[in-house]
């Protein structure tokens, strides 16, 4: 892909970067090149690449408006991971050269610079990657997109490993500036909270109703633009910073009342100060339903005012303009709130509302977790939005007809499907609203639809077979391989072109090299390259010495115990014992950890210690670490994320079968040439049918196993303790505090909820001991293979050969198809 030029037509405008970058280092930031810092320079050249960004912007805008044939999506997700935006703008406007050329004038490599860039901390794990990969792939294949979500001042939180605890601090990722946002008080909107329901008789003697006595915010909204790989549109990402109305109350302030003078700024701000509050207690839930409203509300005006300048009042047509796919349960009420808008200031009657509502929305479930299927206090809802909760009462009591019609007054049908869930508290269910109001229910893997259909969401499947559909999820190739694994990526490029980048499946053609001894060699250095990178990278982060040599096996995600870090880790002290009686690891083994806890989730929080703790004695070994090493790796985000995964071995996908929904970080090591150990769970699923079992490492019980196990209540993990030397020996060692001294009752709380259950509804109710031995037999598989270099690196090739199917891109022409109906730029 050679890219000489010096400067770049964007839209018939020249461009010339080298200009740019000065221009901004003496107008924008008012410094001399000669006196800049490296963060000056870092601003200057993301401005110089933001000027090209917002050219393809004004072009979108232009699209937009004359493209009337166009349907735009909206993507309304609790969080977008964007990553850094410096390189992957660079690579998709193909300017590498151009910028590499400048900053090599300056002795500067663009790495160095790059790396200045805080990771947006709008996001957590795979839902907020999953929104960021979909951002890009649209407007790569020239869809018209929007994606809604709030402007987080501080994140989830920024991890710190502290004594081996997870330490969580304020991800304050805006204090050096952020280059690639673009304010737009102008389009404000107002949010309106709490007040009363108020019913009046119009003049045509209808009966209606208003929100008064309200509470007000203002949003302001932030636009961010994705680009596309050499596409002429950008997807936007909208982010809403909530502002008082009135921010400062000057006769407070002149009379030293200075905490109430700002009581309203104050307010109105702790909307936006960090993702998912703990909602362990009143205040924080109260603040999470605030939050969810808050950012669809001003999506839902966002749109409307957007079909209204492309088409005129008439909101009849609104979903032949725009869809809205709600990523999960968190934007569910956007469905009301599109309802209030439409009959109380719209006058659109009920069945007109009803009708264009439950024609624009569609939504996509994500999990099977309780936490993720949502329940508000019915109280709490009808306090904080008292016209939306008598609309959601509406919309259930004419829905309840409909089933009850259906089902000949099955009771217990009217009881499963209503919104509300009876009970001490009344609750109201989201999910169930979801999939009232859409017109389409998606699920992300093959495995997790039919699970939704057969268990969570078996009711509404019945009544509405139509609306169930499949996207298995994807991830963008440009971000998780062109630009995280150079080394890889020009080898593809030089041996089958560069039309990957933009379709995925052209990677099959490295099938003929499979037999290619020269071709797997430089596989093999590839992957090196990479190993060294991420060893430098824990060194001069942890101080921690790994040897490249050695087997890279990593779990980084979310830490959950559904996900199994636990496992991982008992398996690890397993392999201490034996070499501490003297057995030697065929292949020195290093072991590597990230992620985080909810700051709630006591028993994950535990898991990490252990982790810590366990890599404190491995680690400090002198033995023992000569053969296995365990690390984990703080403030697991994005941007660590591009490292870590291409050094990969071995990646771990060892979630309970049936838990996980699908998984990305999967496809991500697969796309990278890393093995799969994983159990038949999520997409893992269909990167078996895609690699076949030879090239991928499956183990342990399936799905309908483990749901039958704990129907019947027939799992004793305390038998398999009792059977098993090797699993009691293990947990002992955790029992007695082995791996915590100074502590020694640190993690009997683990140990007690595996045999009894202490914390749950079952013991190991997600089933570690069970696949305990599975799992180990497995590793010494891996083992064995990993002795045979040829053989490995060639299964290494046919996953990255086989991975087209796992693009974001493949998923959005899906959805596309089947969901959102719309065409290209």
């Amino acid at each position: 892909m050679p890219r000489t030029a010096k400067s770049k037509h964007i839209n018939g405008k020249f461009l010339e970067i080298p200009k740019q970058f000065e221009y901004h280092l003496n107008h924008t930031l008012a410094e001399h090149k000669e006196h800049s810092t490296f963060l000056q320079k870092f601003l200057a050249i993301s401005y110089s690449i933001r000027d090209l960004v917002a050219e393809k912007w004004l072009n979108t805008e232009e699209v937009i408006l004359k493209r009337k044939d166009l349907r735009i999506v909206n993507y309304l997700s609790m969080e977008f991971l964007i990553g850094r935006l410096l390189y992957n703008n660079i690579l998709n406007l193909q300017v590498e050269d151009e910028v590499k050329e400048l900053l090599a004038s300056y002795g500067l490599s663009l790495n160095e610079i790059a790396i200045l860039e805080e990771d947006a901390a709008l996001g957590n794990g795979g839902l907020g990657r999953l929104a960021a990969c979909f951002l890009d792939s649209l407007a790569t294949l020239g869809y018209l997109s929007f994606g809604y979500t709030i402007r987080y001042q501080y994140g989830l939180f920024k991890q710190e490993i502290e004594n081996g605890f997870q330490k969580e601090l304020p991800d304050d990722w805006q204090k050096n500036g952020y280059p690639w946002e673009f304010p737009k008080p102008e389009e404000a909107v107002t949010v309106k909270f709490f007040g009363r329901s108020e019913s009046y008789i119009d003049e045509k003697g209808h009966l209606k109703f208003r929100w008064v006595d309200t509470y007000d915010v203002l949003a302001v909204p932030y636009d961010i633009y994705i680009t596309g790989y050499n596409s002429d549109i950008v997807s936007v990402l909208r982010l809403w910073q909530p502002r008082a109305i009135n921010e400062f109350n000057f006769a407070e302030f002149e009379k030293g009342n200075y905490e109430k003078a700002l009581y309203e700024k104050n307010l109105a701000e702790t909307l936006s100060k960090v993702l998912y509050p703990n909602d362990a207690f009143f205040q924080g839930r109260e603040l999470r339903l605030k939050q969810e409203y808050f950012f669809v509300s001003a999506a839902i005006q966002d749109i409307i005012r957007r079909h209204k300048r492309r088409f005129g009042n008439d909101l009849s047509n609104l979903s032949q303009s725009e869809v809205i796919q709600l990523n999960d349960t968190h934007p569910t009420l956007a469905i009301p709130e599109l309802m209030r808008i439409l009959l109380d200031e719209e006058g659109y009657s009920w069945e007109e509302a009803w009708e264009i509502v439950k024609n624009t929305i569609a939504y996509t479930n994500h999990t099977v977790m309780p936490e993720a299927l949502e329940k508000w206090e019915a109280p709490l809802l009808q306090n904080m939005l008292p016209r939306h909760y008598q609309i959601i009462e509406e919309i259930n009591a004419r829905f309840l007809k409909d089933v009850s019609e259906k089902f000949n007054g099955d009771l217990q049908k009217i009881i499963n499907m209503s919104v509300f869930e009876e009970g001490n508290i009344k609750k109201v269910r989201m999910a169930n609203l979801c999939s009232i109001a859409s017109f389409s229910i998606n699920g992300v893997s093959e495995l997790h639809t039919e699970i939704l259909k057969r268990t969570v969401l078996k009711d509404f499947y019945e009544m509405y077979p139509e609306k169930f559909n499949n996207k298995t999820n994807g991830v963008t190739q440009r971000r998780w391989l062109l630009e995280c694994n150079p080394p890889l990526a020009k080898l593809i490029t030089e041996s089958i072109g560069d039309k990957w980048i933009v379709d995925l499946y052209e990677l099959r053609k490295l099938e003929a090299f499979l037999d290619d001894s020269e071709f797997l060699e430089k596989l093999d250095q590839a992957k090196m390259w990479n190993k060294e990178r991420l060893a430098k990278y824990v060194q001069d982060k942890l101080s921690v010495t790994l040897d490249p040599a050695s087997l890279f096996d990593i779990q980084v995600k979310r830490i959950h115990e559904y996900k199994r870090q636990l496992l991982n880790i008992l398996h690890i002290i397993h392999l201490y014992n034996e070499i501490k009686e003297g057995k030697h690891l065929k292949v020195p083994r290093t072991f590597i950890f990230a992620g985080k806890a909810a700051p709630g989730y006591r028993m994950a929080k535990l898991i990490i210690k252990l982790i810590n703790s366990v890599a404190d004695v491995v680690n400090n070994d002198p033995v023992v670490s000569k053969q296995l090493k365990v690390v984990f790796i703080p403030n697991y985000n994005v941007s660590a994320a591009q490292i870590i995964i291409p050094a990969a071995n071995v990646s771990e996908q060892i979630s309970t079968a049936g838990f996980e929904a699908s998984g990305t970080g999967n496809m991500k090591f697969m796309l990278n040439g890393a093995l799969t150990v994983g159990t038949l769970d999520g997409a893992n699923v269909e990167m078996l049918e895609e690699v076949g079992a030879e090239n991928i490492f499956i183990f342990g019980l399936k799905a309908e196993e483990i749901e039958e196990a704990r129907r019947k209540g027939i799992y004793n993990p305390f038998g398999i303790y009792l059977e098993n030397e090797k699993i009691r020996r293990v947990l002992d060692m955790i029992r007695n505090g082995y791996f915590n001294k100074d502590n020694p009752e640190l993690f009997v709380d683990i140990y007690e909820n595996l045999l009894y259950g202490k914390f749950a509804p079952m013991p190991d109710q997600y089933f570690v001991l069970a696949d305990f031995e599975a799992y180990e037999q497995t590793h010494k598989k891996v083992e064995e293979l990993f002795l045979n270099k040829a053989e490995w690196n060639k299964k290494s090739l046919l996953n990255i050969a086989r991975s087209g199917k796992f693009s974001s891109d493949r998923t959005i022409e899906e959805y596309v198809r089947d969901i959102w109906k719309t065409k290209k730029v």
